[in-house]
């Protein structure tokens, strides 16, 4: 269904996004930041209650895979259901991934842990990656699934990962974001510099 409407457009597509499936978008436009990231596309994303799907244009290259960001979170949780139906229905692979990297300073009281093993942290990391894909890659057991852990930025190791992806799948706020965040650092990151088309969904 088309049609003209009055009013600012990123509200427009809020307000039809209400019900829907999904919206999308484009990156590029007339109000573009940057050059790379419309408005119009950060505030659907920020705001729509739909999956919002923000669409680059970069070329017609199919690599039969989609990635998907985890983190535990119930955004996660979201991002990962997402991404196994629409792994599903193109038939094409999955990588699940989950990045992981020490905590930066946060101000001069920050104290660093006393103990900090690497190794640990990677085997909880891994755990936490298994139980999140464990039930749903029993509801689509012919997705071919590749499950990483990545010791590196979050959203570095997913705009790397959307080089080589047809879609790159998040949550909208991760289990490091704060509560009044409507879009997460890493959803912002992957809205400015993702090679391949972005989905952003909330929480159930």
């Amino acid at each position: 269904m088309g049609g003209v409407v009055a009013g600012p457009l990123a509200r427009a597509i809020v307000g039809a996004a209400q019900g829907a499936l999904m919206a999308v978008v484009g990156t590029h436009g007339a109000s573009a930041l940057g050059g790379l990231l419309g408005s119009v596309a950060w505030q659907v994303a920020a705001h729509a209650p739909a999956p919002v799907v923000a669409v680059r244009g970069e070329g017609a290259v199919r690599y039969g895979e989609i990635v998907v960001g985890v983190d535990g979170s119930a955004g996660g949780a979201a991002a990962l259901d997402l991404a196994f139906e629409e792994a599903a229905r193109r038939r094409v692979r999955l990588r699940a991934v989950l990045a992981w990297a020490m905590p930066m300073p946060a101000g001069p009281g920050y104290i660093q842990p006393p103990v900090y093993d690497p190794e640990i942290v990677r085997r909880d990391e891994e755990r936490v990656l298994g139980e999140a894909v464990a039930g749903r890659r029993e509801r689509h057991p012919a997705v071919e699934l590749v499950a990483e852990v990545v010791h590196a930025p979050a959203a570095r190791a997913l705009v790397g990962a959307s080089a080589r992806a047809d879609l790159v799948v998040v949550g909208s706020r991760g289990r490091g974001g704060f509560a009044g965040l409507l879009l997460g650092s890493v959803g912002h990151a992957l809205l400015h510099r993702s090679h391949c088309p972005v989905a952003v969904i909330r929480p159930h």
